[in-house]
């Protein structure tokens, strides 16, 4: 039980590192949530750093959530409960960081490296949907919150052929509610056509790419 618990405590922190902040300070001397749209993900270190910068923290986002689903699973003891719930605790950690006054990102990028680590082949379903989306609305917010929506709904369609993975499941539908209310802003800018469209260069206060 120490050990499940460990693992999960050890994937908030882990979740807590944000990589939008910290490359911010390294390379500019900023704190990168006073810049831009104040959010500490990879649209706004494009805007305020460049693709290069960008890039690296999408990939460190995302290696974040493989990494907290590998400690679930080699600290679980075979729990099935245990790399699910670490994953959320990425999620929670990347979301309202410890290490930066709880002021984090949305947590898409993260879920991307949980939710491939946990369920491949429902995750990839959904995310080409959202890919073409993105190409034909050029709102990636939008294709972001379509891919958290979807998951959970591919892994429905994926139980029926090979056996329901409840912990996963269950654990895809709480990212999902996670990912809408952060996003909630996006939301609203989206129903009215205010929503930054990728390419479009975007301004102080807009969201936009993966957060």
């Amino acid at each position: 039980m120490t050990l499940k618990i460990i693992a999960i405590v050890l994937s908030y922190l882990l979740g807590s590192v944000s990589f939008s902040v910290v490359m911010a300070k390294l390379l500019k001397g900023i704190d990168i949530r006073q810049h831009g749209s104040g959010n500490a993900g990879a649209t706004n270190t494009l805007r305020i750093l460049g693709k290069g910068p960008a890039i690296a923290v999408l990939l460190l986002d995302v290696l974040k959530g493989i990494g907290a689903i590998w400690l679930g699973k080699w600290l679980g003891g075979g729990n099935e409960w245990i790399p699910a719930l670490c994953g959320l605790a990425a999620i929670v950690g990347h979301n309202w960081p410890v290490y930066f006054r709880f002021r984090g990102g949305k947590g898409i990028a993260t879920t991307i490296g949980i939710m491939a680590t946990l369920c491949f082949f429902p995750a990839l379903c959904a995310g080409i949907i959202a890919i073409l989306l993105i190409v034909f609305t050029r709102y990636v917010s939008l294709g972001s919150l379509v891919f958290v929506a979807l998951t959970p709904i591919s892994l429905l369609v994926f139980g029926l052929i090979q056996g329901f993975d409840w912990p996963i499941f269950w654990s895809s539908l709480v990212i999902c509610l996670f990912a809408f209310w952060r996003h909630r802003s996006n939301i609203v800018k989206i129903v009215q056509g205010r929503e930054n469209k990728i390419g479009s260069g975007g301004s102080k206060g807009g969201k936009g790419i993966v957060k």
